[in-house]
Parts: C-alpha cells; structure tokens; sequence
C-alpha cells in the first residue's frame, strides 16, 4: 500500500512538472523572433535602429562589437583595405553562444554589415563582392553612390536567389549563385531555412537580408525617389555627407547639404524606407530621430 502511495505521489510530482514546464516551453516558442537580423526585426516593428562603424576586425574588437548595445555595425572596407579573409573572422568572432543560450534562437544581438570599395556604378563588374560578402554570413551591405533605379535594382538582384516557381515574389530575378555552407553556420540554421531567410525585406517580408543603398552625388540626390521606390530597398544611408558636400560642391556644413538631408528623408518617407544618417552626438541622435530618421550611425558609448 505504501508503494502505491509513494508511485502516485511521484506521477502527480511528475505531472505537476510538466504542467510548469511546458507552458513555458510554448510562450518561448511564441515569443521566438520573426526575424534572425535583429535590425529587421526592428525596422519591421516601426522602431529605429542605432548602429556603429569599424575598420578593426581583430577578435577582441569583433567580440566586443557581439555584445555592444546596438543593433547592428558595418566594417568599413570603402576606406580601408578589402579584406574578405579578416571580414569572414570577424563574423566568426560574433558567433555569441551565451547570447544564443540567453536567448534561446539564433538571433545575433547585433547584426554585421559591411561597405566595399566598388560604387553601385562599379558593382556590375564587381557583383562578386556581393556574392562573397553574403556567402561569408552579412546580414547586409551598404552600397555606396548609387546613383539610379536601374543600378539599385541590378544589386537587389545581385541580392537575390533564383526564386523557386511558388515564390510570391519573382521580380527582380535574383541572381546570386548558391554556395551558403559558411552563412548557415554563422546564422545557425540549416541550408533549407537559410535559404527561405536570406532574401531581402521587405520586398520578402520573411526576409533577413538589408540592402542600403547610398546617395553620395548629385546624380543619386536627383534620383532618390526612384531609388527609395526600388523592391527591396531595405534604408537609405546618406551618411556624414562627406561625398554628397563635394559633388554638390558647397561645405560640408552649408544649408545645402541639409537641404540635400530633408530631401533625401522625404523620399524615404515617401516611399517607407528607413533613412540613415551619421549622428556623433547624443543631441544630434535626439534632432535625427525627432525627424524621422530611423537608421543612426554614431560611435561608441554616445
């Protein structure tokens, strides 16, 4: 009698067990994020992104960029030597299994993008860079001086896999060859999923990849709506102006250049596009956001 006593004791212990446990299993199921790219994941919610640039690809710099309080940071290889070898040990030294386990999924606390050498009037020579930058696992690019709709939508293809025939979202054709092994394991997900997720949004809306586009010159000022209106143009980044000032050939802190910036933010706005802007001051973060920017590049601890 006590043996039947103590084993229904321990069902009822087990049973009460599992009514605790796997509520708790399915609210973190529930709560698990839409999108691996957590600037996507934002963007997609209607909040801003705040992010920071570097040129370091050292392991304890790119352990460090794991952790920081931002949403995303791009290495800036425009300026700097074009290092695909230190840019794929960058990436691997942001793999964060605390920050997973912490989580429970895969999304990165902070997504890496990167910026190349190549202008978009360059990249149709150069679409090799993109297939490389997102073969090693980015999360975006930031193309520099795009100056028109046709070169935006030749890099959202170059963005872009061959879509299968029940895709919902055929046009533009991608174009970008299927080699994933390195992306899938620094996204930690399988080659089925990656595939799925690794489209741009929200031209996809499932989609984990980000296509920034910059407005560097007059030309690119002059065709920013079409630009913004391209499928898959995920922000606008204009930056610090430091191109844009001299192709308009006025200072860089003249009323031209910030009327340049409200243009360049209207047609985002227009067309519901993130704008990026560089913002070094927390008071100039506070004015960028207050107008609507949503994409802030500033520097560490700002």
């Amino acid at each position: 009698m006590t043996r039947v006593v103590v084993a229904l004791s321990c069902l009822i212990l087990v049973a009460s067990i599992g009514v605790l446990v796997t509520p708790a299993r399915i609210v973190s199921a529930q709560q698990a994020p839409l999108h691996l790219n957590p600037a996507i994941e934002k963007l997609a919610h209607g909040q801003s992104i705040i992010g920071i640039q570097t040129d370091d690809m050292s392991l304890q710099n790119c352990h460090s960029l794991a952790r920081v309080d931002f949403d995303y940071a791009y290495v800036d290889m425009e300026h700097g030597p074009l290092n695909l070898d230190g840019l794929a040990y960058c990436l691997a030294a942001m793999v964060d299994k605390a920050a997973v386990l912490k989580k429970g999924n895969a999304q990165p606390n902070v997504a890496l993008f990167a910026r190349f050498p190549a202008y978009g009037r360059d990249l149709e020579s150069n679409d090799w860079i993109v297939k490389q930058a997102l073969d090693i696992g980015l999360m975006g690019i930031i193309f520099n001086g795009v100056d028109n709709k046709e070169q935006m939508t030749r890099l959202i293809q170059y963005m872009r896999y061959p879509q299968q025939r029940t895709s919902k979202y055929q046009q533009p054709p991608g174009l970008r060859g299927y080699a994933p092994g390195n992306a899938t394991f620094a996204w930690g997900i399988p080659a089925a999923e990656y595939e799925r997720r690794a489209d741009v949004w929200p031209l996809n809306p499932e989609g984990d990849l980000l296509a920034i586009p910059m407005i560097e010159t007059a030309e690119g000022l002059k065709n920013v709506n079409e630009i913004a209106s391209v499928p898959g143009v995920g922000a606008i980044f204009i930056g610090a102006a430091g191109d844009l000032h001299q192709y308009l050939g006025v200072p860089q802190d003249s009323a031209e250049v910030e009327q340049a910036r409200q243009t360049i933010l209207a047609a985002c706005k227009a067309h519901n596009v993130a704008c990026g802007i560089t913002a070094l001051s927390k008071a100039d973060v506070d004015k960028r956001l207050k107008e609507g920017w949503k994409m802030i590049r500033t520097g560490r601890g700002e």
